[in-house]
């Protein structure tokens, strides 16, 4: 199942794929949170939002996998660097006390995912300590353990925690796209050369694409394997991939 995308078309297979939300956390995205209080518009992220919440009720309905990720540290800062303390504003840091509890510690309410985008119980919530998905978590084992060798990744921001998933998941061999409208910065214009990066020299980091182009394949995803007989119909949808994929020559993961 092609997705329009840049640099050339994403070969989007849904069973091996994984919806990855990066951070969309309270302190992120509120208004008194960590991000306003550093001095950034907070309604630069919050236009991910909407595109976010059609995205997410159109993966779940399709039964796919969806992981969502929090950035944060333990209440006794034990995992918090120093180096990664003493950045940003000497006046408000990592640990100290916030409008909404304890800047970004875990437990607290800022530490939190938005109400839109609250995690479902069977969602795994990854709690990282850096700003890639993969440093010090267990996210590559739990991708493997499940077969995911994609990933649709939204989130914030798009410059920081994003690309640095996205270049690390690259590293361990997982195909990435990013939905441009999934994702935002308080820097449009990191925003924007954030993805020309990703998607440069014939994709050197991954694939860039719209939200509308997931959710009109998720669609059919989702047509091609309802019905009387679901597991059936799943089935052929796995043949006809698989099928394809031999026919094209494609790389399987």
């Amino acid at each position: 199942m092609n997705i329009a995308a840049e640099p050339y078309p994403f070969d989007f297979i849904p069973e091996r794929c994984a919806l990855l939300i990066i951070d969309m956390q309270r302190d992120f995205l509120e208004p008194g949170g960590f991000g306003e209080m550093l001095g950034n518009d907070v309604s630069q992220l919050r236009r991910a939002i909407e595109p976010n919440v059609k995205l997410l009720a159109a993966w779940r309905a399709a039964k796919l996998r969806v992981i969502h990720t929090r950035e944060g540290h333990l209440a006794d800062l034990t995992d918090l660097h120093a180096s990664k303390k003493n950045r940003g504003s000497p006046a408000m840091r990592i640990g100290d006390e916030g409008p909404m509890g304890r800047i970004l510690v875990r437990g607290e309410q800022g530490h939190d995912i938005i109400p839109e985008l609250y995690p479902q119980e069977e969602e795994p919530v990854v709690d990282k300590p850096g700003k890639g998905a993969f440093h010090a978590t267990d996210l590559h084992d739990l991708l493997k353990h499940n077969g995911i060798c994609q990933l649709v990744v939204t989130g914030v921001t798009t410059e920081v925690c994003v690309s640095t998933t996205v270049r690390e998941a690259n590293d361990r061999g997982y195909d990435c796209l990013i939905v441009e409208d999934c994702v935002a910065s308080y820097f449009p214009e990191f925003h924007k050369w954030s993805l020309e990066m990703t998607k440069a020299q014939g994709g050197i980091f991954g694939w860039v694409s719209e939200s509308g182009h997931l959710l009109g394949a998720l669609e059919k995803w989702s047509a091609s394997t309802s019905g009387a007989n679901a597991g059936s119909a799943g089935s052929a949808a796995n043949m006809m991939v698989n099928q394809k994929r031999e026919s094209t020559g494609a790389t399987k993961c």
